[in-house]
């Protein structure tokens, strides 16, 4: 089986390791959305740091798309140089650069994280929010008004030229964010889709709004690069309709027949998760069920902290990559320490050799 340090290629992309960075945001861009020198830093030093590839935060597809006012944004062409100078550099350090894409749906319109990351009122400078249906959230926000199918069709003509931008940008991998209960997710999970028209209902009408985003990005994003989409593999919640595990391998069979590449497996999103069962790797099984059941690659998160134990997700065939969010933020070189603890060589770049002598 392949382990942590071995390369992965999709299409044309190609990872020099199974090692990637998670989408997170950090709601530092203007309102224009347009990385600031601190998104170049933030971003450049996991490169630095050994990674396989680094998937900037969740990018609104349009000013009302985003989860706060300082998110990145990919639905103006001034965005497209400030981007393409942090992919540029990533790839320079040997780095694949990914970018998520998506629409906060009714989980926008908030004030940023260190101002309580609580809903924002179109008073206070917020947005109109829609969803799939009339169907707050989670409990205690706002409730959201019904897209139409003409606001709909509209959406995904946003999603389709941020892949352009995206493209433009230089980045190689595209994510769709499906998942935590963001505008995807609100049409996928039967808690937040009430709809009685063809966009609700069964199956098939659920994943009708994906469907049509996916064959709009499908005929703009390059077939050489990589299309991948993060869900959340169960809804985490006992209500009647939620999503379950064997709902997600159906999702993830029908999305490899869709145009997608890979799946990165998360879970939740309209309920405060049990902090019981919350621990290392309590995400992963979710990655595994949905590679053995549909033959899709897969990406595991979930408390993924230590070398040994990333290592394990892969060569156990759990997984395709491991993908880190919180240890990343603690230690940007988490690659590099964690080869010399695999005893492999780490891709050390040549300013920083006398810091990381070979073993």
């Amino acid at each position: 089986m392949p382990h942590l340090f071995s390369p992965l290629s999709v299409r044309s992309v190609h990872l020099r390791n199974r090692i990637t960075v998670a989408p997170m945001q950090q709601y530092l861009a203007g309102d224009d959305g347009i990385p600031t020198d601190w998104h170049q830093v933030h971003l450049g030093s996991r490169a630095v740091g050994g990674a396989g590839m680094i998937v900037v935060e969740a990018t609104g597809i349009s000013p009302t798309a985003r989860w706060t006012r300082g998110d990145l944004g990919l639905w103006d062409d001034a965005q497209i140089a400030p981007l393409a100078r942090i992919t540029d550099f990533m790839r320079a350090q040997g780095a694949v650069p990914a970018i998520q894409i998506g629409h906060a749906g009714s989980k926008g319109s908030r004030h940023l994280m260190h101002e309580g990351f609580g809903p924002m009122s179109i008073a206070e400078g917020g947005w109109e929010l829609v969803s799939s249906s009339a169907v707050p959230a989670m409990p205690g926000f706002p409730r959201p008004r019904a897209l139409t199918v003409a606001e709909i069709k509209g959406i995904v003509a946003d999603f389709r030229a941020a892949a352009i931008r995206a493209d433009r940008a230089g980045f190689d991998v595209l994510e769709l964010h499906g998942a935590h209960g963001y505008l995807i997710h609100q049409f996928l999970s039967p808690l937040r889709n009430r709809r009685q028209d063809a966009y609700g209902g069964d199956f098939q009408g659920r994943v009708k709004f994906l469907g049509n985003v996916l064959a709009a990005i499908r005929e703009v994003w390059p077939a050489e690069k990589v299309l991948a989409l993060k869900i959340s593999a169960v809804d985490f919640s006992e209500e009647e309709g939620a999503l379950q595990i064997a709902d997600s391998v159906k999702l993830a069979q029908w999305a490899k027949e869709n145009g997608v590449d890979w799946i990165t497996a998360s879970g939740g999103g309209f309920a405060r998760v049990d902090k019981e069962l919350v621990g290392p790797g309590y995400q992963v099984p979710f990655a595994a069920e949905i590679k053995r059941g549909s033959g899709i690659l897969t990406g595991a998160v979930g408390l993924i902290t230590d070398a040994v134990q990333a290592d394990t997700i892969v060569r156990t065939g759990q997984a395709d990559f491991v993908s880190l969010a919180r240890e990343m933020l603690r230690d940007p070189y988490f690659p590099l320490h964690a080869a010399r603890a695999l005893g492999q060589v780490p891709p050390v770049p040549v300013a920083y050799v006398r810091g990381f002598p070979s073993p």
